[in-house]
């Protein structure tokens, strides 16, 4: 297999770029060799730069349901930028989109759209913390709620520590307002509340942790943090950045019948 088009961009990418790559998904550096560069994708195939095909099982981390190039998304996005590619403005197609989610997501009544997970769960936990008036959020340990400070605790891909920041650059103080959990234990989350009582603003959860591997929690254990967050007052967040419209067109809210 030849791989030399890739290793001469990589080297290119590395005088400009943190090494060479612009997310800690794309590095090599734990598996070894160089970063491969791709250049197109049909269906469920991709090609790299030096003409190596590979069956793409991770499809841009779940984003493209439909596959590489499908025809009709194509069609679509190509007659949109024949209009334009962006106006900073509101547009007929952002209430379009709005009503087909609420519609999935009933029976939420709003929705807001945002830039990114992290934006998203930065979003969610701002509100949280605004209407129980508390600071404090539980988090399962090695779960990845995106790139805010307060969640690189314990954050999956091979970052899960012992209850410390998992990235260098985050104030401790942060750190104290995050409560990490152990995965799929009760009994973790029953201690965190009444440690905390009265405390806690909100657990976030992902419904199927799919960052550090693929976790189901399952819906006794969801139930349970239902139930329990309840009691307490506190809000339960399901961060579906992953498991939203591709578990179920409802989500794994509509999976597993639980309403967060």
């Amino acid at each position: 297999m030849k791989t030399d088009k890739s290793t001469q961009l990589y080297d290119r990418s590395l005088k400009s770029v943190p090494a060479g790559v612009h997310s800690p998904v794309r590095a090599f550096q734990s598996v070894g060799g160089t970063p491969l560069f791709f250049e197109s994708g049909k269906g469920s195939e991709i090609c790299d730069v030096d003409g190596n095909k590979y069956t793409d099982f991770c499809m841009s981390w779940g984003a493209l349901a439909l596959g590489h190039a499908f025809p009709s998304v194509v069609e679509a996005i190509q007659e949109q930028t024949s209009k334009g590619t962006h106006f900073g403005t509101p547009t007929q197609l952002d209430v379009e989109l709005a009503e087909i989610a609420l519609e999935a997501l009933s029976p939420f009544e709003k929705i807001r759209f945002v830039n990114s997970g992290t934006e998203a769960v930065m979003t969610a936990l701002r509100l949280a913390r605004g209407i129980t008036k508390r600071s404090k959020v539980i988090k399962v340990n090695g779960a990845y709620h995106g790139h805010a400070d307060s969640l690189l605790i314990s954050a999956g891909s091979g970052l899960v520590t012992q209850g410390i920041s998992s990235s260098d650059g985050v104030p401790l103080g942060f750190v104290a307002e995050t409560i990490g959990v152990q995965y799929g234990s009760k009994e973790a989350i029953k201690e965190a509340f009444q440690k905390h009582k009265g405390e806690i603003a909100a657990v976030i959860l992902e419904p199927v942790m799919a960052n550090n591997g693929l976790f189901e929690h399952g819906k006794d254990y969801l139930d349970f943090v239902r139930e329990v967050s309840n009691y307490d007052g506190a809000l339960l967040i399901f961060d579906e950045v992953i498991t939203g419209f591709r578990l179920g067109w409802g989500g794994a809210k509509s999976s597993y019948d639980i309403e967060p």
